[in-house]
């Protein structure tokens, strides 16, 4: 069951949008390692803005998700490929439709 999750939002700066696809993309093998995050996704939501979502079942899990080998790397790339900090947002899952296992 999921209870929390993460809501990124990502502005590439200009000419760095595939960058920035090809960092959250090549993030998913360590999102896949987190035996806490149940789901994670990365969108594109325009041209320049991207996205990441990504659920927990409990506030200890997302915790250990924001600190992290993603969030470390987002942190140490952003200044080159970000045209703002990112917005991170800690959000409820008020219902979920899961895959049965």
């Amino acid at each position: 069951m999921v209870n929390v999750a993460l809501l990124v939002r990502l502005e590439a700066k200009p000419g760095k949008e595939q960058e920035v696809a090809e960092f959250i993309q090549a993030a998913l093998h360590l999102a896949e390692e987190e035996t806490e995050t149940i789901s994670w996704y990365a969108i594109q939501i325009s041209p320049s803005t991207f996205g990441i979502f990504d659920t927990f079942p409990h506030e200890k899990g997302r915790q250990a998700h924001l600190s992290g080998e993603i969030a470390e790397a987002l942190i140490a790339n952003a200044a080159e490929l970000l045209a703002s900090p990112p917005i991170i947002e800690q959000v409820n899952v008020l219902a979920a439709k899961m895959p049965h296992a």
